[in-house]
C-alpha cells in the first residue's frame, strides 16, 4: 500500500460504490444523511436505504426524496442494524461498500478520497480504507474536529493485539469496504447490536486483508444521548462481544499469550463500571443487577489485583441500600478502579 495518494501504481478507472443506509425511526436526521450522499463530488453507483421496521415518517421523507434522486428504498421487519446492512448489502452490485448511518452526515470529499487507495496496485489486498472524523452534536453543532486524534488509537490496524487491546473506532459513516472482503467473512453478525462494526473489521483483518488510514474529517458523526451507544441494547451486546472474543482468543500459556487477562478484561471492565454505576443513577433495579453480575464475571478474568479489589467490594455492592448512598461518589470510581488496577 502507498505511504501517500500521489506515490506511483495507480490504476484508471473508478470503482462501482454502493451506499447502504439502515433506517430505523430516522425522521429527524435521514434528509440530510441522504443529501449529503447526493452532494458527493463523486457519486455512487446504488443508493439503497433499508426500513428496518421504522414505526415514524422516516420512509416517507426517503420516498419524497426518491422523485429527486436515484435512492432505493427496501422494506424489511425490524431486526436491528447489522441485519438491515447485511440486508441492503446483499441487495446491491457494487464491488465496494460505503455505510451511512441515519443520523451521520459526510463532507462533499468523502467517497472522492476513501476509493482513492482502491485504485492503487498493492502486494496486499484492501479489505477497507476509513478516515477520521468530526463530531457533532445532536443539534449539529461542532464539538471536536478529527475527534480520534483525542483518542490512543494506533491507525491504520497492524496487528491483532492492538484490535482486542482498545475498541478499534473504525466508524461505519467513515469507512469504504471492499465487498469481496466483507462477503468472504460474512458481513456482519446479526446477533450484535454494538460492536458489531469492531467485530466486522477485526474479522476482515484477520482474514488478511490490508487496510488504509486517512487522518482527515471526511465526515460528521453524531454522539447525544439517544444514540444507538448509549442503548440498553449496546450493554446487552458488550456482553455478547466479550464472551464472543473469550471464545475465539483462549489464553494460551505456552507462549505467554493472555488475551482474556491482559487485553480482553482490561479493556472491558471500565465499560462495565459505567454501566453499573449508571444503572445505580437511574434507580433501574434490574440493570444494576446485571451490571454487577457482569463486572463479576469480567473480573474473574482480570488481572490478580482486579480479581482481589473486586473480591473485597463485592459483599457491600450486594448490600442493596448501600450503593445508593454511595451513588454521590460514584463518579470517581472508574478513575479509583485505574488506579487499583495498574
Amino acid at each position: 500500500m502507498p505511504e501517500s495518494l500521489t506515490d506511483s501504481g495507480f490504476q484508471p478507472g473508478t470503482p462501482r460504490i454502493a451506499v447502504i443506509i439502515p433506517l430505523y425511526n430516522g425522521e429527524k436526521y435521514i434528509r440530510e444523511a441522504l443529501e449529503s450522499v447526493f452532494a458527493q463530488r463523486l457519486q455512487p453507483t446504488e443508493v439503497v436505504v433499508v426500513d428496518d421496521g421504522s414505526t415514524d415518517f422516516g420512509p416517507i421523507v426517503v420516498e419524497e426524496l426518491s422523485a429527486h434522486y436515484p435512492v432505493r428504498l427496501l422494506r424489511k421487519a425490524n431486526g436491528g442494524q447489522s441485519s438491515a446492512r447485511n440486508f441492503g448489502v446483499a441487495h446491491s452490485k457494487s464491488e465496494l461498500i460505503a455505510l451511512l448511518d441515519q443520523d451521520d452526515v459526510w463532507y462533499p470529499n468523502h467517497l472522492e478520497q476513501l476509493v482513492k487507495p482502491f485504485q492503487f496496485n498493492s502486494e496486499r489486498e484492501l479489505g477497507w480504507v476509513y478516515s477520521n472524523l468530526d463530531e457533532i452534536d445532536e443539534a449539529g453543532r461542532l464539538i471536536a474536529r478529527c475527534c480520534l486524534r483525542f483518542l490512543p488509537l494506533p491507525n491504520p490496524k497492524r496487528d491483532l493485539f492492538g484490535c482486542l487491546a482498545m475498541d478499534m473506532f473504525v466508524l461505519p459513516s467513515a469507512s469504504l469496504i471492499s465487498r469481496k472482503a466483507f462477503e468472504q467473512v460474512g458481513g456482519f453478525d446479526e446477533t450484535l447490536s454494538g460492536y458489531e462494526d469492531d467485530d466486522l473489521f477485526r474479522r476482515i483483518f484477520l482474514a488478511g486483508y490490508d487496510n488504509f488510514y486517512i487522518d482527515d474529517g471526511l465526515a460528521r458523526w453524531r454522539i447525544y444521548s439517544q444514540s444507538a451507544s448509549y442503548s440498553p441494547r449496546m450493554a446487552e451486546s458488550r456482553m455478547l462481544y466479550f464472551r464472543k472474543l473469550l471464545s475465539e482468543f483462549p489464553d494460551d500459556p505456552r507462549r505467554d499469550r493472555y488475551f482474556a487477562r491482559d487485553l480482553l478484561a482490561p479493556r472491558f471492565f471500565p465499560a462495565f463500571v459505567r454501566e453499573y454505576t449508571n444503572a445505580l443513577r437511574f434507580g433501574d433495579r434490574k440493570a444494576v443487577r446485571t451490571a454487577l453480575d457482569n463486572l463479576v464475571f469480567v473480573s474473574r478474568r482480570h488481572k490478580r489485583k482486579a480479581r482481589f479489589v473486586m473480591a473485597l467490594l463485592l459483599p457491600f455492592l450486594r448490600i442493596p441500600f448501600l450503593p445508593r448512598t454511595l451513588l454521590p461518589f460514584m463518579p470517581g470510581v472508574s478513575p479509583m478502579m485505574r488506579r487499583l488496577l495498574r
